[in-house]
């Protein structure tokens, strides 16, 4: 293998201050960054005036993979910018599948994701005791099929609280699918561009969720959140209970 090596990194959901540290290390550091340019927000690459900036935007997997590969061999530090957290959605595993037949070696950095950032502009907590402590993080079908066991009809049955990804635009086929598992009132959160300055966040329930979503004109980067959790109903948590002992408090 080349000593040099890729980072993929995650670029976090927009806001440039929820960064990893790590993260602006190597965006300074980067001879090359290759960034996904309609979803990265473009103040993350004012960390990088000194790097060759590429967006990946228009071009494909094999287009890509040749400019990190020819840049590793280089001996230049290459940046993958991917938007959120690359676990999420990120389509690295084929990026990482063709790095490896290259023998070029790579390393992942986490992001703060969407999800997260958008569960700090509702100021909600998504596990709580008596409400949920699940957590399901899916998507509807589209493009991308999705397993027939993960349909959210199945998913929904289960009354955890939910995260759909890219799926606004299917808002119709999404409430039809969660009407099979939720109630018509429970709490639906729509929060749209998490953390930036366009940010935009929509509270409705599931009866009324694609009548919000299209009045409100609300069509990509947004996540639906599904569940009472976001009402700040439920128990108070045990961890602070004055008669709740632990290994540090008696």
């Amino acid at each position: 293998m080349t000593n040099s090596k890729v980072v993929f990194l995650g670029a976090g959901p927009g806001d440039p201050e929820l960064l990893t540290l790590k993260g602006m290390r190597l965006l300074q550091q980067a001879d090359i960054v290759i960034h996904a340019g309609s979803l990265v927000s473009p103040a993350l690459l004012d960390f990088s005036p000194q790097a060759e900036l590429i967006d990946s935007a228009p071009l494909c997997l094999d287009d890509i993979v040749k400019l990190m590969a020819a840049g590793a061999r280089a001996g230049k530090r290459v940046v993958r910018l991917h938007s959120g957290d690359p676990s999420l959605y990120g389509a690295i595993k084929e990026q990482i599948a063709r790095l490896r037949e290259e023998g070029i070696g790579f390393e992942v950095v986490p992001g703060v994701t969407s999800l997260s950032a958008a569960a700090a502009a509702l100021a909600s907590e998504l596990t709580v005791p008596g409400v949920s402590q699940t957590v399901i993080i899916t998507r509807a079908a589209g493009r991308t099929p999705v397993p027939g066991t993960e349909d959210i009809s199945l998913l929904a049955a289960h009354g955890a609280t939910m995260a759909i990804f890219l799926s606004v635009g299917l808002a119709a086929e999404v409430q039809k699918k969660l009407l099979t598992g939720y109630k018509p009132e429970t709490a639906v959160a729509i929060v749209r561009d998490a953390s930036r300055p366009a940010q935009k966040i929509l509270r409705t329930t599931v009866a009324r969720l694609s009548e919000e979503i299209a009045a409100a004109g609300i069509d990509r980067t947004a996540i639906i959140l599904v569940g009472d959790s976001l009402t700040q109903a439920g128990d108070e948590s045990l961890l602070y209970d004055d008669g709740f002992s632990h290994g540090y408090r008696k």
